[in-house]
């Protein structure tokens, strides 16, 4: 597949893609500190129970069985839109065994006695515990990253690999804040993977970036800025190529997959687009910026 686009100067308009990018992230901002993030129960202490009913119920039906017990009305109460008996139910208190028991004999005596369910019980502790195991394993992935592009590039591409990494990964966080998506388990995964694309992504310019300054001759910097700009369009094809079979996918996934993984695909699906937007307008102008404060700057303040 071929993009017959007409090559702007992707380089010369850095500002305007460095400001987007700046007010969505102040945006981001606002929306964690008024909102915060909307932690499933992976991440803090709760219940969780998924149901296979025998017969289809409606959410009223359900609430009327909870009220039977000793339990308190859930936090969520999810009906599975392709299929009405499947039920997932979100509590914010640990339900000890007794109490979980007591409510699957009311809802078997509703809904059948083949209903089966799936019980996940998360502690304080335990809950704890996954929150920063999932923090460490991102910085893992960030510092792993970023050993890499200083080893086989050099540290101005890594500044800039990094930058765009978390961007990527803020991006994210603050779509699931700003629409109060639930964040667990899955989330993390999906934001290990838009790392690992988005690098891949980067390194393929940065590598044709490195190429070309490599076998050109000594550049002035409006010259270097042409070069990477010739860089960034040498490879968008396959930029594109590539963003667009994930995204096809992703939205795939979405539309006809379960529900237990749309906010995965969801999740991912932001992380792309974010991923291509930053390995394009944000990682090569950094770079490029990097270049002209250590190498051209103080030629520019002794010509003047």
């Amino acid at each position: 597949m071929r993009y017959n686009f007409k090559q702007f100067d992707i380089v010369k308009h850095r500002k305007i893609y460095f400001s987007i990018s700046l007010a969505i992230l102040v945006i981001g901002l606002i929306a964690l500190s008024i909102f915060g993030l909307n932690y499933g129960v992976d991440f803090k202490a709760g219940t969780a129970i998924d149901i296979t009913l025998e017969k289809t119920a409606s959410k009223q039906q359900i609430l009327d069985v909870i009220k039977k017990t000793d339990i308190k009305e859930p936090s969520e109460l999810r009906i599975g839109t392709d299929n009405s008996k499947r039920v997932t139910l979100r509590f914010d208190e640990v339900l000890v065994d007794k109490k979980v028991f007591a409510f699957e004999d009311e809802m078997q005596k509703s809904f059948g006695e083949k209903t089966s369910f799936e019980v996940n019980v998360v502690d304080p502790t335990i809950a704890r515990e996954l929150a920063w195991k999932a923090i460490i394993g991102v910085l893992i992935a960030c510092v792993g990253i970023v050993i890499y592009t200083v080893i086989r590039f050099e540290w101005r591409f890594a500044v800039g690999a990094l930058i765009a990494l978390f961007h990527d990964a803020f991006m994210v966080i603050a779509f699931f804040s700003i629409f109060q998506l639930e964040v667990n388990l899955p989330f993390v995964a999906a934001v290990l993977t838009i790392i690992g694309y988005s690098i891949n992504d980067t390194i393929v310019i940065f590598d044709r970036i490195r190429e070309n300054v490599r076998f050109g001759k000594k550049k002035s910097f409006p010259q270097l800025e042409q070069l990477v700009n010739t860089s960034i369009w040498q490879v968008m094809t396959r930029s594109l190529n590539t963003v667009l079979t994930v995204v096809f996918a992703a939205i795939a996934l979405f539309v006809f997959g379960s529900e237990s993984v749309a906010l995965f695909s969801l999740a991912i699906l932001v992380g792309l687009i974010s991923g291509a937007y930053s390995s394009i307008f944000i990682a090569s102008p950094i770079w490029l910026l990097l270049k002209k404060i250590t190498d051209y700057a103080p030629k520019e303040e002794t010509q003047a």
